[in-house]
């Protein structure tokens, strides 16, 4: 029996959700997922702020590197981050909700490029990220 892509990626999604204990512990989400996209989100609380009593950039860095993580293992390959970059944009405030949407923008061989714009909830951009992937051994689950 063949999987849809879309039953990849959620199977693919649960396996590494089950495992995420630093994505769980920061207080996100795992919103949604489909073949190369994910959506996680996060409210912005007092453990988050820094000395500026804003988001940190480091947990703004980390949302969008989450969402990144689960687009590009949404294909049951095993994916690991060769390089990212974020730009930011505008600060997260206290009682935001940050969400990361991430989709690919092109896979080719063992290496994919992925691109997360954060925002808050009224849709402002906070930052813009982009991650390269590289395809290692393994898979989520066996198919």
């Amino acid at each position: 029996m063949s999987l849809s892509a879309e039953e990849i990626a959620r199977r693919s999604a649960e396996a590494m959700w089950a495992r995420d204990d630093a994505s769980k512990w920061l207080g996100m989400s795992l919103d949604a997922v489909g073949p190369g996209t994910a959506v996680l989100s996060f409210t912005v609380e007092k453990h988050h702020t820094n000395g500026h009593d804003i988001c940190h950039g480091g947990y703004i860095f980390t949302l969008a590197d989450s969402a990144f993580a689960f687009a590009c293992n949404s294909h049951n390959r095993i994916a690991v981050a060769q390089h990212n970059t974020i730009t930011f944009l505008a600060p997260g405030r206290l009682g935001d909700r940050l969400t990361a949407e991430a989709r690919e923008i092109a896979r080719a061989g063992r290496s994919g490029i992925y691109d997360a714009r954060v925002s808050d909830q009224s849709g402002r951009p906070i930052a813009e990220f982009r991650g390269v992937s590289r395809d290692i051994e393994g898979r989520h689950f066996e198919e």
